[in-house]
């Protein structure tokens, strides 16, 4: 089965990236995938407070966050637009800073989407940020098919 819409929730750690693979897979050839980026709103006070002694060094290690999540973001969209590039898809994308599950649904349920993706949380065995995705909140308030795709396998 193949959609002419498409919403991808993606940020580029190896469960999104297996999510984008499908998206891609999934899309007709004149196909629209909507890339959507979702900074988890615990950055916005992420100042080092507990940790930094003075108003001038929290500010510089704030905008030090700032800038490193900027380059992951831009990152992110060059990859994924250019795939889309290549397959010929039309791509556009959107960054929001929120609860993902809200965010999402937001974008989700105000745009006329045939189907949104999504990775899976990260199981517990491997390293970085644990998922803030409420996967129940998604199922409870989407108006549209939602595809979880499975953590990668490591060969």
């Amino acid at each position: 089965m193949f959609y002419t819409h498409l919403l991808l929730a993606s940020h580029g750690t190896p469960g999104a990236c297996a999510a984008e693979v499908a998206a891609f897979n999934l899309c007709n050839p004149d196909a629209t995938l909507h890339h959507l980026i979702v900074v988890p709103d615990f950055w916005k006070g992420m100042l080092g407070d507990d940790w930094l002694n003075n108003a001038i060094t929290q500010i510089q290690y704030g905008k030090y966050v700032e800038c490193e999540l900027e380059k992951e973001i831009q990152a992110n969209v060059n990859r994924v637009s250019a795939e889309a590039k290549a397959r010929k898809l039309a791509y556009s994308y959107e960054f929001l800073l929120g609860k993902p599950a809200e965010c999402l649904l937001k974008v989700a349920n105000h745009s006329r989407f045939d189907l949104v993706v999504i990775g899976s949380p990260r199981p517990k065995n491997k390293e970085g940020l644990k998922s803030r995705m409420h996967c129940e909140t998604l199922l409870r308030g989407l108006s549209i098919p939602l595809l979880i795709i499975p953590y990668p396998d490591e060969v």
